[in-house]
């Protein structure tokens, strides 16, 4: 029987006299936070950077851009999949007790008051900019002289791309793509009363930029402002009455029941033509549209007025001031930083040589360098005489990837090449098709993964005919192989040559390019959907279990996002018994901590900074016999039960002590760390007397530059007087 859902206002569950949590129902839905509220309670503190002083100005920007982009895409998943629900009269509660309608209902609330922080953040980077010589301008706000250079400019280079749509009873109302800018045009022939309507896209992207330069210097004008008031060019003769902009958001969620499909490929092409006519779930118009206007918009594309237009007082598409923040102003950016070496590849030794000496490396990026590590290993495989196989899988990477060419180089030179391709790794299907083509034309063996599951999963195998056999090279990462997030994502990997983690390999990609589960059997790697989300359970349970005054309980794991029901439900218990436990949680988390008699014993902290946190990692404190997974896995209902995941462990002493320093400096940051608080709110640390005043982004760099020095120093003291290694 369906529980009766709460009240829409949520706080800290209530607390019995004396302070104990009064209610022993693990399933009681107060004791549980929304994972779409608290995602956009990340996206806060995401702003919040935007909004920071202590933020260089051009980050702030970029900062700006990226909430505009988050919220973008939340409409697209999130608030489609749940209009979706309340299509199909859905009326399931939650895990915390809510509707399908009232997360709508309550999720708008929130983006409207984000909306007013940007609309204020938006007026207050517009006077810094100006202060700092960069300036975004109002079309009547240039000379006339260089707005006659900017019209030459238009007409040359953006005019033919641009295509007015009547909109009358001979012309039906045009279709509106997703995302695009538009203007809504009112019309009338001179000396008529009567008037009429034409829509007229902005066509940004394809090399056309929303805001176009003036002069030599760094000034702007948005390339609506250009087109609005240029309009005599595509209405010759005509009176324009009015121009009004607005942007529509489509749904996402598109996607088709792949048992039935003949043709996995055709399918998701099928898919990509249907998100490109879903229903639309947002439109933003700007502030002072016309009622009557406002209306016809919500009423052709079929919204609730009330309810899903969002009026935006100044500048529509925040998501293009990427633009603005890629300016070359040094000064205005977070001080440079370039990947290191990792010390221990930091020598022309052939790498798998150098992976079965050290056993086992751990790399951190974006502090060690993705090209000269994981690109090196994929090249060196494809190169190598020795090396006979690679296997692979793909969920997301560049379209001129490298890791595609040393495919492709290594099934050009003979070896045998697999790679599991995820398709529907969602807003880079296309792409991922395109490679997939591409990898077939050069003769890799493309498959797709497991029907009914995602492949998720990050994995590498390398099979090499050593001087003693054959032997797996194996990478383990938390990250897409794509060179360009490897230098903006905080993502782990690790080099291995371990015999048992290359068994396992072996296993995984049979597993997935056949689908038959039956007895395969996991030595050191916890799969989903099989075993990890089992594993992960036993190990919460037996930290209770183990925990005692002498020997105190120890849990932390650090993660993109916590939603899984189970899983906290699992640490609720184990922190009753007393269980210490620390979260390092990017995003979305629904349990709730520091509730007495309950999680007393349980923190939150988001790190929110330069680089945007990806990795996860997994600690248990075992009594002493400690265990660090690190994988692809969020603790997420879909990551366990419908993907491909894999955690692996961490096992050599030296590398357990470099993820240990992660784990510390995170959750010791006092610049960048936010701690949650029992309702879901957060808050941000502040250095104190004798704090590190850096963020732990910050520290990391530091600490890699420390370890490349050490190697430095430790090649040259080699080459002064170690004798060289036999060439096996």
């Amino acid at each position: 029987m369906a529980r009766k859902p709460s009240s829409p206002k949520r706080t800290a569950p209530e607390t019995a006299a004396g302070g104990e949590w009064s209610v022993c129902d693990l399933a009681a839905p107060e004791l549980y936070l929304n994972r779409e509220l608290t995602w956009l309670a990340f996206n806060r503190r995401v702003l919040h950077e935007a909004e920071d002083e202590r933020t260089p100005l051009l980050e702030r920007v970029k900062f700006a851009a990226i909430v505009s982009s988050n919220l973008d895409e939340f409409f697209m998943k999130r608030i489609g999949g749940l209009k979706q629900q309340v299509g199909a009269g859905i009326q399931n509660l939650t895990v915390d007790g809510r509707t399908p309608r009232q997360q709508i209902e309550e999720c708008y609330a929130v983006v409207r008051e984000l909306g007013e922080r940007k609309r204020l953040l938006f007026g207050e980077l517009l006077t810094l900019l100006r202060s700092a010589g960069i300036q975004i301008l109002g079309y009547s706000e240039i000379p006339a002289r260089e707005r006659k250079g900017l019209r030459d400019y238009y007409i040359r280079n953006i005019f033919p791309l641009v295509t007015p749509q009547s909109i009358d009873p001979a012309h039906p109302f045009p279709f509106i793509s997703n995302l695009s800018l538009n203007l809504l045009v009112t019309l009338r022939y001179p000396r008529e009363r009567e008037t009429s309507l034409a829509r007229v896209k902005v066509p940004v992207g394809t090399g056309i930029p929303r805001f176009l330069r003036v002069g030599d210097k760094d000034r702007f004008v948005p390339l609506e402002e250009v087109m609005q008031h240029n309009l005599d060019l595509l209405f010759p003769e005509m009176e324009v009455v009015a121009c009004e902009f607005f942007r529509v958001t489509r749904n996402a969620n598109t996607e088709r029941n792949e048992e039935q499909a003949d043709d996995l490929l055709s399918m998701i092409e099928s898919e990509l033509q249907d998100r490109r006519f879903a229903p639309i779930v947002r439109l933003e118009v700007v502030a002072g549209m016309g009622a009557v206007h406002r209306g016809m918009l919500a009423a052709e594309l079929e919204l609730n007025e009330a309810a899903d237009v969002f009026e935006v007082e100044g500048m529509l598409a925040l998501r293009d001031l990427f633009e603005i923040a890629g300016l070359g102003y040094p000064e205005l950016h977070d001080p440079s930083h370039h990947p290191v070496d990792h010390p221990r590849l930091m020598t022309d030794r052939n790498i798998f040589h150098v992976i079965r000496d050290a056993g086992a490396i751990l790399l951190q990026h974006p502090y060690d360098s993705f090209a000269t590590s994981v690109e090196r290993f994929l090249f060196e495989a494809s190169e190598d005489p020795k090396v006979r196989a690679i296997k692979m899988t793909l969920y997301r990477t560049a379209s001129d990837s490298r890791i595609i060419d040393c495919l492709v180089n290594a099934a050009s030179n003979g070896k045998q090449v697999a790679v599991a391709v995820e398709l529907k790794a969602r807003f880079d299907e296309a792409a991922n098709i395109r490679l997939a083509e591409r990898m077939e034309e050069a003769g890799i063996h493309v498959t797709y993964g497991v029907v009914g599951l995602k492949t998720h999963c990050k994995v590498i195998l390398v099979v090499r005919q050593d001087y003693d056999g054959l032997r797996r090279y194996v990478h383990i990462g938390t990250g897409n192989y794509h060179p360009g997030t490897a230098r903006l994502y905080s993502d782990l990997g690790l080099l291995t040559s371990d015999e048992a983690i290359g068994q396992d390999a072996t296993e995984l990609f049979n597993y997935l390019t056949t689908g038959y589960t039956p007895r395969r059997n996991y030595q050191k790697l916890l799969p989903a959907p099989k075993h990890l989300k089992r594993a992960l359970l036993a190990r919460i349970e037996r930290e209770a279990e183990l925990h005692s005054e002498k020997t105190p309980g120890l849990i932390q794991f650090k993660m993109n996002a916590l939603e899984d029901a189970d899983i906290v439900a699992a640490l609720y218990r184990s922190a009753r018994k007393g269980v210490r436990i620390d979260l390092l949680i990017r995003d979305s988390c629904r349990l709730r901590p520091g509730v007495p008699g309950l999680s007393e014993t349980v923190r939150v902290v988001s790190v929110v900074g330069r680089f945007l946190e990806h990795s996860r990692i997994y600690y248990f404190r075992n009594n002493g016999d400690e265990e660090y997974y690190i994988g692809s896995a969020d603790a997420m209902k879909r990551n366990l039960e419908y993907r491909v995941e894999v955690l692996a462990p961490v096992e050599a002493p030296d590398l357990r002590k470099e993820l240990r320093a992660m784990l510390d400096a995170q959750l010791g940051d006092r610049r960048s760390a936010w701690e949650m608080q029992p309702d879901g709110s957060s808050v941000q640390r502040m250095p104190g007397e004798g704090d590190d005043p850096r963020g732990s982004h910050e520290i990391l760099i530091a600490l890699a530059e420390k370890r490349r020095k050490a190697g430095a120093r430790l090649k040259k003291k080699k080459a002064r007087g170690v004798v060289r290694r036999p060439v096996r």
